[in-house]
C-alpha cells in the first residue's frame, strides 16, 4: 500500500465531505474493506461527478478499456484500490489490473495518471456494472 498514492486518489476524485473518512478507513487495516464497500451503492455521492465520464457499452472487455485509457494518456503502470485483494494496494501493469477488475463484480479504482486519470468500476448488481473514466484536468491539481 502506498499511502501517498491513495491520498492523491481520494483527494482528487472523492467529494470533500467524505475524504477524511475514506482515508481513515483505507489506512486502518480492519476498516479498509469499508472504504471499498462505500463504493458499491453510494459511488455517485462519494465521487466527484464532474470528473466521471461513463464508458458506454459494450464495455466489458479489459483490452477495450485499456485502449480507451491509453487514448486519454494513461501510463502502462498503474496503482489499484480494489475489493479484489490480488490487485488492492499494488502497482502493476495497467492491462493486468484491468483483467482482474473488469467484470469482477466489486468496486475498483485504477489510477492511470496520478491525480488526473483513473478507471472506476462499481459493484455488479444486475447487468453490467457501471464503468467510468475519472478524468481531472491538470490545471486543477
Amino acid at each position: 500500500m502506498k499511502r501517498e498514492m491513495e491520498e492523491l486518489i481520494v483527494k482528487s476524485f472523492f467529494d470533500k465531505h467524505i475524504q477524511e473518512r475514506v482515508l481513515h478507513e483505507l489506512f486502518t487495516p480492519k476498516k479498509r474493506k469499508d472504504a471499498m464497500n462505500r463504493l458499491c451503492h453510494r459511488y455517485t455521492k462519494m465521487l466527484k461527478e464532474k470528473y466521471m465520464i461513463e464508458i458506454p457499452p459494450p464495455n466489458s472487455n479489459p483490452k477495450y478499456i485499456y485502449d480507451v485509457l491509453m487514448m486519454h494518456g494513461a501510463e502502462k503502470m498503474c496503482y489499484s484500490l480494489s475489493y479484489n485483494e490480488k490487485i488492492d494496494g499494488k502497482e502493476l501493469p495497467l492491462l493486468e489490473a484491468l483483467e482482474h477488475a473488469v467484470g469482477d463484480g466489486f468496486p475498483s479504482i485504477i489510477s492511470c495518471i496520478p491525480g488526473e486519470l483513473a478507471y472506476f468500476e462499481s459493484e455488479q448488481e444486475y447487468g453490467a456494472p457501471p464503468r467510468y473514466l475519472l478524468k481531472r484536468p491538470k490545471y486543477e491539481l
